[in-house]
């Protein structure tokens, strides 16, 4: 898989999709906690607008804190036109940024997990392209997603996808569709409901 590719086009899949959005599906809460549909849309154009000066000088006004920079420069360019905000999505899709000391696996990831938080409380179904599923997965249960997955949330777990052939770990089984289990390893625990397993308790208590 060309992974920055598969990125481009996530980026234009997303921007479409927002591109039809009513004004109450904008201000609609999404999966992450505090930021309605807006405000993922805004962080997903956030690393392509901003630069790297900018981000240093805010991540200092924060003391160092990511979370809290993140949040401060996404809420600047959820200030922007929501029209604004999808073309900027649209017209930068080819863009190869990545976090310093990552892979496009990143972006990529972010890019799934984030649609699937618009998706979700909208009632909005796709058929993501399984390898990029897989490919998100994977990177989630490496070494290299750190801050990603919530602290000791894979341990003595085996998460099973029904519908592709995937699978990590051992022990209890928490089993259910890709992208489910896609929100579940990035601490969404809306995504509880759609999951099934001998496992599903201690994952229940993980993430709730």
């Amino acid at each position: 898989m060309d992974t920055f590719a598969a990125i481009a086009d996530e980026r234009r899949t997303v921007a479409d999709m927002l591109s039809k959005l009513t004004v109450e599906q904008q201000t609609t809460p999404s999966l992450c906690t505090g930021w309605s549909v807006r405000d993922v849309a805004a962080h997903l154009v956030m690393p392509m607008e901003v630069g790297m000066p900018t981000f240093l000088l805010t991540m200092l006004a924060c003391r160092g804190d990511f979370d809290r920079a993140n949040v401060r420069l996404t809420r600047r360019q959820a200030e922007r036109p929501f029209e604004e905000i999808v073309e900027v999505l649209e017209r930068r899709a080819a863009s190869r940024f990545t976090p310093p000391g990552s892979g496009p696996e990143a972006p990529l990831t972010d890019l799934l997990v984030h649609g699937l938080d618009i998706r979700w409380p909208l009632g909005l179904a796709r058929e993501i392209p399984e390898e990029r599923v897989r490919a998100v997965l994977t990177f989630l249960t490496g070494r290299s997603a750190r801050g990603l997955v919530p602290r000791g949330l894979l341990a003595g777990l085996r998460f099973e996808a029904d519908d592709m052939d995937w699978v990590h770990g051992h022990g209890p089984v928490v089993r259910g569709r890709a992208e489910a289990l896609l929100l579940a390893l990035t601490g969404r625990g809306a995504a509880l409901g759609a999951l099934a397993g001998d496992g599903l308790p201690a994952l229940r208590v993980r993430l709730l």
